[in-house]
């Protein structure tokens, strides 16, 4: 064992020292931009109430000593659309932090609060209950959500100067991300950009060879902004499309069933699927825009078209059979012959047109919207004999009080004629932060109809889910310490799972969770510490339903400072993260849905990585040694999900590099 280890810290401290060097060769060659004459907008800026983020320093200026301008961080801003929309516009500079940089990958980026597969761009779905964003039909295909970067998550840009932004991930086992992001101004009031992203992700359970991918994607986007020269008119519009393949495995064969397949065995584990794979293709148009009609009132409107298709298939004449006959023997037939089939190709497509106008503006310190929105939209298959077509109609408003920056109370809601509805009500200050929601939405659309080789259903008598959520958090800072205590309260009624036959059910009986949680940050001097503990509590008759671990907890400490007359400025740390045992919900490929199960206990472990994150310049660089107490604990290894591990000791690389001309 020992020698092992230190095989180990032999390799890394090689290739740490390669990198290192590689990076100071690299920065002695930069050299500053031409300048340009292009002038800023003016700025505004405003905290934004659903990110609790720091307040920044004042801005430096673009000008150096030799009255050059000089392009970077501070002179490239971005703004989201809601900050537009609820006339909040604030311009926030580049991110150039490292905590939690080496966090890459989106799993680990939201500090682990989704379950998966075990590997980058397998399902996903979130640990802890969330309310749905949109309370009428949706597709009922989230399960990589994770990996698209939407129209409501889109990111616009003010530059003065042409910005590039090249992110590459390099894991252990050939599990690969790369992310592109360009924009640039093409005059003062008007930009353009482009992200492209791609996976590619060898499967971490018995891959046969080198280029065995589980999950493969390729991904874009492009988006513009465009204000008027007196500012009355505002435009916002962007295209996004993602293919996401994933190559299923359906878990690993369990002992019982084959007594020479053994758990943690990795690449050489015996899986149940050779021949499936799922698809996810996803296109949107979006577009808002606005008019000021007097000052400080607008008119807007919205525009969404949105496809997703979704398809599984699966040479049945192989061992894959020998999976799906666990759960029905007798597959329901799919094909145009008549006769039973020897391949799956299940398909689905949901398309969605939406238009919503408003108006909106400010009365001093109040800010209201108001507005009405239609949906149209439908989920068609082959084997449907009707595609199942839904159309909507809205109406809703939101009212905002703001007594100052850090105090301030917000109210909104919207209706869908005639039965869903969503209330939300906030106040913030600077020591307590106080949430209402109530909300009753609708079941999805694969939820009422769903036509498959292995499942099929159809639900016409299913009611909308009933939620009331309140979440406090209070806010303790003294100096170097800040203590954050919280607590959420749900009431989920009528709420519609799938059940251990991996079909939809819907449950008429109550269940009701307590979640109390503690958020705390310690930094003494160059040393620091950051921790999340949450303790899960669900009762009520509908308890069973919900499969959260019962204790959740994240942790780092890490050593944070600059290097060699701060040209590196450098963290060394370490992370940890638990989840106590607890029935997790297995994945079921066809219908690509988590569902319950009864039979696979899920054990709590503590899973501990390693990581160094440095920035010379404008890139930055992270080592990461994943489940440092790899082989080192009772159980050799952990579940993420019901046969499928999380990953081995394998070291990962991340890189990011910013160009500002």
């Amino acid at each position: 064992m020992k020698k092992i280890i230190s095989v180990r810290f032999k390799h890394f401290l090689i290739l740490f020292l390669g990198i290192l060097g590689f990076c100071l060769q690299a920065s002695a060659q930069v050299t500053m931009p031409p300048p340009q004459g292009q002038q800023r907008p003016q700025q505004r800026q405003a905290q934004d109430p659903d990110e609790d983020q720091e307040e920044a320093g004042p801005r430096r200026g673009i000008l150096d000593d030799s009255t050059k301008q000089v392009y970077g961080p501070r002179t490239t801003l971005y703004f989201k659309e809601k900050h537009i929309r609820h006339n909040r516009f604030e311009l926030t500079e580049i991110d150039t932090a490292l905590t939690g940089f080496h966090n890459y990958e989106p799993v680990a980026r939201h500090w682990y609060r989704h379950q998966d597969l075990g590997n980058i761009g397998s399902g996903a779905m979130p640990i802890f209950y969330e309310i749905p964003g949109q309370i009428g039909r949706t597709s009922g295909f989230h399960a990589y959500d994770l990996y698209y970067n939407s129209p409501d998550s889109m990111t616009y840009f003010d530059t003065k100067s042409p910005y590039t932004n090249l992110g590459a991930f390099f894991g252990g086992g050939n599990r690969n991300m790369l992310d592109v992001a360009f924009a640039r101004n093409i005059n003062p009031r008007w930009n353009v950009g482009f992200n492209f992203n791609t996976i590619r992700a060898r499967k971490v359970l018995n891959p046969s060879r080198r280029d065995d991918n589980m999950a493969v994607q390729n991904s874009y986007s492009i988006h513009t902004s465009y204000r008027s020269e007196n500012e009355k008119y505002i435009l916002l519009a962007n295209f996004s499309r993602m293919k996401h393949t994933v190559n299923e495995q359906g878990g690993i064969i369990p002992p019982e069933v084959d007594s020479t397949s053994l758990y943690f065995t990795y690449e050489d584990s015996k899986m149940w699927l050779r021949n499936s794979q799922a698809n996810d293709l996803r296109q949107d148009y979006h577009l808002y825009h606005q008019y000021e009609v007097v000052k400080g009132w607008q008119i807007y409107h919205v525009f969404d078209k949105k496809k997703q298709e979704v398809s599984f298939v699966s040479d049945m004449a192989g061992s894959d059979n020998l999976f799906f006959d666990q759960f029905n023997t007798n597959r329901f037939h799919v094909g145009e012959d008549g006769d039973r089939t020897d391949s799956t190709r299940n398909l689905s497509h949901f398309s969605e047109w939406r238009n919503e106008f408003g108006f909106k503006g400010d009365i001093g310190p109040i800010y209201y919207n108001a507005f009405m929105k239609f949906r149209t939209g439908r989920m068609a298959s082959p084997y449907f004999e009707s595609n199942n077509s839904f159309n909507e109609f809205y109406i809703g408003g939101a009212l905002r009080g703001q007594i100052s920056e850090r105090w301030y109370f917000e109210g909104e809601g919207e209706y869908f004629i005639p039965d869903a509805f969503r209330i939300k009500g906030l106040f913030r200050s600077p020591y307590l932060d106080l949430t209402y929601t109530k909300a009753l939405y609708r079941p999805t659309l694969m939820h009422l109809l769903y036509r498959g080789n292995h499942f099929q259903w159809t639900n016409d008598d299913l009611s909308n889910t009933g939620v009331d959520q309140i979440t406090g958090q209070l806010k303790a800072d003294f100096g170097p310490i800040s203590i954050r205590p919280s607590l959420t309260l749900n009431r989920v009624s009528n709420y519609i799972y799938y059940n251990q036959e991996v079909v939809p059910e819907q449950t008429a009986a109550d269940a009701f969770m307590v979640i109390p949680g503690v958020t705390a940050n310690l930094f003494l001097g160059k040393f620091a510490f950051q921790s999340e503990i949450y303790n899960t509590t669900i009762t009520g008759d509908g308890a069973d339903n919900f499969r959260i671990p019962e204790w959740f907890v994240n942790s780092r400490i890490f050593y944070d400072s600059p290097w060699f007359d701060e040209n590196i400025f450098v963290q060394i740390g370490i992370e940890g993260r638990y989840r106590s045992e607890y029935f997790a919900p297995a994945w079921m490929p066809s219908t690509q849905q988590f569902y319950l199960q009864d039979n696979f206990l899920v054990q709590g472990y503590p899973v501990v990585d390693f990581f160094f994150n440095f920035r010379i310049n404008r890139t930055r660089i992270s080592i990461r040694y994943n489940h440092l107490n790899d082989n080192l604990l009772e159980q050799p290894g952990y579940f993420v999900t019901p046969g499928y591990t999380g990953l081995k000791g394998m070291l990962d690389l991340g890189i990011n590099w910013s160009f500002f001309d």
